[in-house]
Formats: C-alpha cells, sequence, structure tokens
C-alpha cells in the first residue's frame, strides 16, 4: 500500500487536492472526518471550537499521534494500493504515518493568510472562520499540535495562491507523477 500524506494550514487547499485525487480513483481518508466522529460520540457539535476540543482532548489523552492511530485503522480497512490521507496537523502525525507506511509521501499544499481567510470565509463549512483573528487562533492552535514542523517535513510542496482552475492543474500533475514513480 503506497500512502500520501496532506498537510497545510486551514483552508490551504487540502480538501481541494484531496477532492482531485478521488476525482482520479484514488481513494482518500479524511482525519477531519476522525474528529468528527469522535466528537458525535462525545455529543458535541461540529464548530470550530468543538473540533478543536475534540483534537486538542484526543492528544491530551492518548498522545499526540492519537488521530494519526485512529486514522491508520480506516486506512488499512479500505486496502487500497493507493491511498490518501487527508488533513495531517502535526510532525508526530507524520512521524507514525512513516513508520507505518513503506513510502510515504507527504504533500504540503502553503498559501498566503489572505487566500486562506476568504476561500473559509466563502466556503460554509461549520467550521470554518470568517474574522482574521478567528483564524490566526486556529493556525496558532494547530501549530500547537506541531503543524509548522509538519509542513517543513513535505516530501513535496504546492503553493496554492492562484484559481482554483490552477491549483487543479498543480495537483492533478503531481498526482500522475506519484502515480508513476517520480
Amino acid at each position: 500500500m503506497r500512502v500520501i500524506g496532506v498537510v497545510g494550514y486551514p483552508a490551504s487547499g487540502k480538501g481541494e487536492f484531496s477532492r482531485v485525487a478521488a476525482g482520479s480513483g484514488i481513494p482518500v481518508v479524511v482525519m477531519g472526518d476522525v474528529i468528527r466522529r469522535e466528537a458525535a460520540k462525545a455529543g458535541l457539535g461540529t464548530s470550530d471550537a468543538a473540533l478543536g476540543e475534540m483534537a486538542i482532548r484526543l492528544r491530551r489523552e492518548r498522545g499526540m499521534d492519537a488521530i494519526a492511530l485512529l486514522t491508520i485503522e480506516d486506512v488499512e480497512a479500505l486496502r487500497a494500493p493507493l491511498l490518501l490521507i487527508d488533513g495531517l496537523r502535526g510532525d508526530a502525525e507524520v512521524k507514525r504515518f512513516r513508520e507505518r507506511f513503506t513510502g510515504f509521501l507527504l504533500v504540503g499544499i502553503v498559501s498566503d493568510f489572505g487566500s486562506r481567510l476568504a476561500r473559509s470565509s466563502a466556503r460554509g463549512r461549520s467550521d470554518d472562520l470568517s474574522r482574521a483573528e478567528d483564524l490566526r487562533n486556529r493556525d496558532r492552535r494547530e501549530e500547537g499540535f506541531g503543524l509548522a514542523r509538519a509542513l517543513a517535513e513535505a516530501d513535496r510542496v504546492l503553493e496554492n495562491n492562484g484559481t482554483l482552475q490552477e491549483f487543479e492543474t498543480k495537483a492533478r500533475t503531481l498526482l500522475d507523477e506519484i502515480r508513476e514513480g517520480t
């Protein structure tokens, strides 16, 4: 099993990269879905605050790689030859995936703050943020999980400050290269 991980700040384009991968037949496991599932079990909502609380709780109770460990169960259940994990948030998760999946490839998605804020304001997800200060706070929370260190470990990096079409083209090109082993 070959596994691609995707890391980036909130609203950087991880979901778009994953959408392109899924559209090309690559199964996608979203780490945020693991958090949403655990939040639902605990009776929490789906707001940014509730999901952030669950992410912090899981890491505090089970270790900084807790969400990776839960995600591995979902990944292995799929038994796909190539699979993408969307939404790594920390270097402990990168370490866990590199240990578990030989040849694990980490793709970093980078985007400037203004572009991320505009996307977050427009998407309409329950955990999206429209105020700059709220997005900065979320960035800081995720940096506390090791996000900046994880992003620094990326094997490949895609910039996402242009149009959606430009990013989709970059994503398809990279995914084709990965499939071909280049």
